[in-house]
């Protein structure tokens, strides 16, 4: 690791790109002999020689650098970085930077082109392979020695990029520990299957010590697995039996990402330990089935709820990540605009009546309702809610999950939990026409009461409701409005960029344009922070249905759902449409998003 450690040059260079001061760069080098004087104390007060004998202590410079977290000359509150001191050396030995990330590493080319000691030893993470070239990322370009080694083990030639040290470090322990665990789990689980049709079929029963440690290695993978959902700031993960592989896909700000493609044959120890962590029966394959998992995500407490169904291949799990700092989150930070928050309170300040919050799945309906229930919870209220599951779990609500084997659902529960004495009652979908006629009675007899519908606007609500057999007198009697969202993904606030764009274009995609001539919009470039893709993190786009009085004339009277939002329009209403619009102008989403998410319909 000659470069990294070479005082002057890499001292000098970051003197040059004005990275550091003169002063700074007298500071690190006192701090580093400060360093090694201590470290020969510890070791017995041996002393070095001026030409660096055999008991002089080797100190990293890389990271006495790093630890002074020193501020750029001239750059208020712009720190230096072990990445913008490896960017430096890049350009300096023109070379490109690679800023790894794990979403496009291949787990085969990470563990099995060159060695894990090698690897180790010299920090090399193989990334890809292309028309006979391995692509690996260095931290010290000095390391010629390990690079032609490379290549003349392999016989193949060798493309060089620089990266952090701490990624590559990071990366090689995740990936081999991964592939170990996985690989060791695919050894002891190998060998004949189980073929019906021969009665003499050889089957290899395993030790109780083989089967000790097939399972230590399948809940490390999990664990693994895990953790690696937290880090990306996972919503769903994805375990896929296919014919020959097993496939694992995260599902990140709304987009399935591939992650692993596993042997197949430990895709059943693998879906055991979770139905195992999630209090599931192992032995039922023929079913689907719920569970739940609580977790420690660094520190703080995360569920995860458990699906399993049987497909072509075998068991498909589901798992969706559910982090209490997300469910519950203050109403002023999800995406309302100033009107729509204001017409949302007046609805959840109502001493009674119905809100009824509507999309499809994973369109947020859960953490809104969830963020509601924080925002309107006080000592002095009894919160009910009824939840098939129950998604998070909360001390200030007393939450009841559905049993239908037990004859608790929806419409049975509702029958008594008037006797409770409720204040407000959250139920977590109605379904039928019992279930709507309880939550009717319950807002008729003075209960505030929020519940979900499947439907693609807030109007098509009233529809519903008219479909499961409800009387519109008492729709227009209860129903204090709907709500319809979506999640949109939000531009990247690391790699915003501006751009003009004709009006008459936009307009030709269907969108909501009122403006003329050109307007300026925002975008994301693609950085590290995103992983190129421009967009971090969601927000919510809404539409708000108020039911004033002419409007529940109009449900009265019968009037069809397309003179309801006629209605609702005139009266203000803004559309899930104008609302990413608006969204788009403000440069919270993109263009594309708003189209991705509402059509162009």
């Amino acid at each position: 690791m000659q470069i990294l450690n070479d005082e002057p040059y890499l001292l000098g260079l970051l003197e040059k790109k004005k990275l550091i001061s003169p002063e700074q760069r007298k500071v690190i080098s006192l701090k580093k002999e400060q360093q090694r004087s201590m470290l020969r104390k510890r070791r017995g007060g041996q002393r070095a020689t001026d030409d660096h004998n055999q008991f002089d202590t080797p100190i990293d410079l890389l990271d006495v650098i790093v630890s002074l977290h020193f501020e750029i000359p001239g750059k208020n509150g712009t720190y230096l970085t072990e990445e913008l001191i490896m960017r430096a050396m890049a350009n300096d030995r023109k070379l490109p930077f690679k800023k790894l990330d794990p979403l496009e590493l291949d787990l085969e080319i990470v563990t099995k082109t060159i060695p894990k000691s090698f690897a180790l030893n010299n920090l090399l993470l193989p990334f890809s392979i292309t028309n006979g070239i391995v692509e690996v990322s260095i931290c010290d370009p000095g390391n010629q020695a390990a690079l032609e080694e490379l290549e003349r083990v392999n016989q193949i030639k060798v493309k060089p990029y620089i990266s952090t040290r701490s990624d590559i470090r990071r990366m090689l322990a995740e990936f081999f520990g991964f592939q170990k665990s996985i690989s060791a789990a695919e050894t002891h689980m190998a060998g004949p299957g189980v073929d019906l049709g021969n009665l003499e079929q050889y089957v290899k029963i395993s030790s109780s010590k083989e089967i000790a440690s097939s399972d230590q290695h399948i809940k490390g993978a999990v664990d693994h697995l895990f953790s690696y959902a937290f880090e990306q700031r996972a919503s769903d993960i994805h375990i896929e039996p296919k014919r020959d592989k097993s496939m694992i896909r995260l599902r990140i700000d709304g987009v399935l990402h591939t992650i692993y493609n596993l042997p197949r044959v430990v895709h059943p120890a693998i879906a055991s330990r979770i139905k195992t962590l999630s209090r599931l029966d192992i032995a039922e394959k023929r079913r689907p089935q719920d569970g739940r998992i609580k977790v420690d995500n660094a520190g703080k407490e995360s569920e995860i709820r458990v699906s399993t169904v049987p497909v072509a291949f075998g068991e498909k799990i589901v798992m969706r990540i559910l982090d209490s700092d997300i469910i519950f989150q203050d109403l002023t930070s999800i995406g309302f605009s100033e009107n729509d928050l204001a017409t949302y309170e007046s609805f959840i300040n109502a001493p009674h009546g119905i809100i009824l919050v509507t999309g499809p799945t994973g369109s947020g309906k859960s953490t809104t309702l969830y963020s509601t229930l924080k925002a309107i919870s006080t000592p002095e209220k009894n919160i009910v809610t009824v939840e098939d599951p129950v998604e998070m779990v909360h001390d200030d609500f007393n939450q009841i999950a559905v049993q239908p084997q037990v004859d608790v659902t929806f419409s049975t529960i509702l029958r008594n939990i008037l006797r409770q004495d409720p204040d407000i009652i959250m139920i977590g979908e109605i379904r039928d026409l019992e279930t709507a006629s309880h939550a009717i009675q319950a807002a008729m007899t003075g209960h505030l009461v929020l519940s979900t519908l499947h439907t693609n606007d807030a109007v098509s609500s009233i529809t519903r409701l008219q479909d499961l057999g409800v009387q519109p007198f008492l729709i227009s009697s209860t129903l204090l409005g709907a709500m319809a969202q979506r999640l949109v993904r939000t531009i990247c606030p690391h790699c915003t960029e501006s751009f003009s764009m004709a009006t008459d274009d936009l307009r030709n995609l269907q969108l909501p344009v009122i403006d003329e001539g050109n307007i300026e919009l925002q975008r994301g470039k693609g950085c590290r922070h995103c992983r190129g893709t421009g967009y971090l993190g969601r927000c919510g786009i809404f539409e708000i249905f108020p039911l004033s009085d002419d409007l529940k004339k109009m449900v009265t009277a019968l009037e069809s759902g397309t003179e309801l939002r006629k209605q609702s329009r005139r009266e203000g209403m803004q559309t899930l449409k104008e609302d990413d619009w608006q969204k788009v102008k403000d440069g919270i989403t993109t263009y594309q998003e708003a189209l991705r998410v509402t059509g162009s319909d």
